[in-house]
């Protein structure tokens, strides 16, 4: 039976091969005549939709315009940035600390938007940090990172950030089970089946936004995968996909694909709520952080949780129910409708359809096939409304247009397929180069997709862009899908490596009350000033605090005198400025880190360390005017022990006449 399982791999291996490194005969006018026409945005035009892409192993997240594919903006999210500061600066450094200290770097996989009614409102983006597990909330107001939750008994934080129709939550599964923080987890790795436990997270959403960790339900130590709550009908419930039901814990690609199916696992946390009020949950003593970014104080504040609220699942037999899914699915997605699941196993040859209505039915007259691990299993044919017969090969993500067609990404066969919810039929097929991950309809997991544009995120772009030695460009590729066809219009490369991606029409962003800068009157920073008369240099034994502002084109004061070698100087930088797109920077010779891109009226804080005696440089690093390069300033360092006073001036201290 291994030995079979084995040649297919292979099979399925030298498939792949043969699509990625053979180029498709029609690659060469695989983009129509119109298609420049169709994503072409003129000088000074803007484009109808952002596209908010995940940058995963980069860390961050990048705003691009469709159907332009013009890059906007990288937002630093998990993973320092020196070009902004992010994790720099003594503001920022805080937003990513975790109950391990301070991290600098994760995986960010998917972005997920805020959504109002199962639509999407505009307000936030979220994201997910895949190695040390969080969740973080992207203000796009500020288009800043707001918000970052550490998530605990979780070993892989892939499944997630997916939301509730409301926002009430954004809800995470583990993708590696692990042994709970709670208990003991020093144990064999061989004692899988006994000790490792999945546990699903379900944050709060606040009416501005702000997380908090309401509860988690442990499940059997499976890996989960992709997730999408439901919608319409089906509100009040959550669908994940689940692979490694063998609970293997070695040679995966061959142990935890034995089965010839693994699972659906639907939850309804509508009645986990009703637990929750009952007091059936079980605080468990755990240790996770919460970072908050505020933008009165222009500061972050890192705050250590102790215990969470846990639900178990196998006790609670009607909050959890697995539906037989083909083996090791990825995507699990929900039609616009909310009647329909579609799972993603990414070894089959088919995409089962699930039916909402159906599953309902046979939770009621209880249709299970046994149990796994406690979890009723209900029977496979008992909630499927359908089978896509021959669809491609390894499907792995869907979406919908919301004209009753989904689109399918598939990895091995390197395509995107369209077919018919209703009647399961494939309706058309694009090649995509290659290898497509996800992909992204403008609003295509929400009751209201906006359809027009289809985006695929691929994973390998040999040919088709210059080479840059062994690692090449991430690639996106964007199709019109306006038309009972689809065409290839634009491709175009991303930042890090894109997974899963969100969309929504520019208007809906743009007008959402977006912050142009910070009004001078309302910056309660502790070391801001707000006008050069309070600028000012105070020493307090080694540590030396600048309150210093800048604006068009000085730093105030610009001679510093009287610091030491050793000292600790923070340099509290307050951008006076008023006027919308008036950024200034600030760098001084020697930094051992970034730099500071302090927004108008923001203020910043850069911790400098002088090694060395002499004459230290200080400038603006953004231009800002005719007379940027006039912008700079300086810092005389002397010994440990020296003698000489804290002095500081602005346009005064020039040089003594020679005789």
């Amino acid at each position: 039976m291994k030995n079979k399982f084995v040649k297919a791999i292979f099979a399925i291996a030298l498939g792949s091969a043969l699509f990625t490194s053979c180029k498709p005969k029609n690659s060469g006018d695989a983009v129509s005549g119109d298609a420049a026409q169709k994503a072409y945005v003129g000088p000074g035009k803007y484009d109808e939709f952002y596209n908010f892409v995940s940058g995963g192993f980069s860390g961050q997240l990048s705003v691009y315009g469709l159907p332009s594919g013009r890059l906007f903006r990288v937002i630093p999210v998990f993973s320092v940035d020196p070009e902004k500061g992010w994790g720099y600066s003594e503001e920022t450094k805080p937003m990513l600390n975790t109950s391990n200290g301070f991290v600098p770097w994760d995986d960010l996989h998917h972005t997920e938007m805020s959504q109002t009614n199962g639509e999407v409102d505009g307000r936030w983006v979220f994201g997910n940090a895949n190695n040390t597990p969080r969740i973080a909330r992207i203000d796009l107001k500020t288009f800043k990172t707001a918000e970052i939750i550490e998530l605990p008994n979780s070993g892989g934080n892939h499944s997630s950030p997916f939301i509730t129709e409301n926002t009430e939550y954004v809800v995470a599964g583990t993708r590696f089970s692990v042994p709970p923080d709670y208990e003991n987890g020093d144990v064999a790795i061989n004692t899988y089946k006994e000790n490792f436990k999945g546990h699903i997270s379900f944050v709060k959403v606040g009416k501005e936004g702000e997380m908090d960790l309401a509860f988690q339900i442990v499940t059997p130590g499976v890996n989960f995968d992709l997730s999408h709550a439901g919608k319409g009908k089906s509100h009040g419930w959550f669908f994940f996909s689940c692979y490694n039901t063998e609970q293997a814990n070695t040679l995966l690609e061959v142990n935890a694909s034995q089965r010839d199916k693994d699972f659906i696992m639907a939850v309804n946390w509508k009645k986990a709520e009703e637990y929750i009020k009952a007091g059936k949950g079980k605080k468990q003593s755990v240790k996770y952080v919460h970072n908050k970014w505020n933008e009165k104080t222009h500061t972050a504040t890192s705050e250590m949780k102790n215990e969470v609220l846990v639900l178990d699942a196998a006790a609670l037999k009607d909050i959890c129910y697995m539906i037989p899914c083909p083996k090791s699915p990825h995507g699990c997605d929900v039609d616009p409708t909310g009647e329909y699941i579609v799972g993603s196993g990414k070894l089959a040859a088919l995409i089962p359809v699930f039916s909402f209505d159906k599953l309902m039915g046979a939770i009621k007259n209880k249709k299970f096939d046994g149990e796994y691990g406690g979890i009723p299993v209900v029977k496979y044919e008992a909630a499927l409304h359908g089978e896509v017969q021959k669809p491609g090969l390894g499907p792995l993500h869907t979406e919908f247009d919301g004209k009753g067609n989904a689109y399918t990404t598939f990895f091995v066969s390197s395509e995107v397929v369209k077919w018919d919810i209703k009647s399961l039929k494939v309706l058309d097929r694009v090649p995509t180069y290659y290898s497509v991950g996800h992909l992204c309809i403008p609003g295509g997991d929400s009751k209201k997709p906006f359809g027009k544009y289809l985006i695929a995120y691929n994973k390998i772009t040999k040919d088709r862009y210059l080479p840059t030695g062994p690692e090449l460009a991430q690639s996106a590729q964007i199709y019109d899908i306006s038309g009972d066809k689809m065409k290839l219009i634009l491709d175009f490369p991303t930042i890090g490596e894109p997974h899963y991606a969100q969309a929504a029409p520019a208007e809906l962003i743009r007008n959402n009350g977006q912050l142009k800068f910070y009004k001078i009157a309302d910056n309660n920073h502790p070391f801001v000033a707000k006008g050069e008369k309070e600028a000012k240099v105070v020493r307090k034994g080694n540590r030396v605090d600048v309150w210093m502002t800048s604006i068009r084109s000085h730093f105030a004061p610009d001679n510093i005198e009287g610091v030491k070698v050793g000292d600790e100087v923070y340099f509290h930088v307050t951008n006076l400025e008023q006027d919308w797109d008036v950024p200034h920077g600030f760098a001084i010779k020697g930094a051992d880190n970034g730099e500071l891109l302090i927004m108008p009226g923001e203020t910043a804080t850069l911790k400098w360390i002088p090694k060395k005696a002499g004459i230290w440089p200080m400038y603006c690093t953004d231009f800002c005017s005719a007379l940027h390069q006039e912008m700079q300033g300086y810092v005389r360092v002397s010994p440990a022990g020296s003698n000489v006073p804290i002095t500081y001036s602005l346009g005064t201290n020039l040089p003594k006449a020679t005789k």
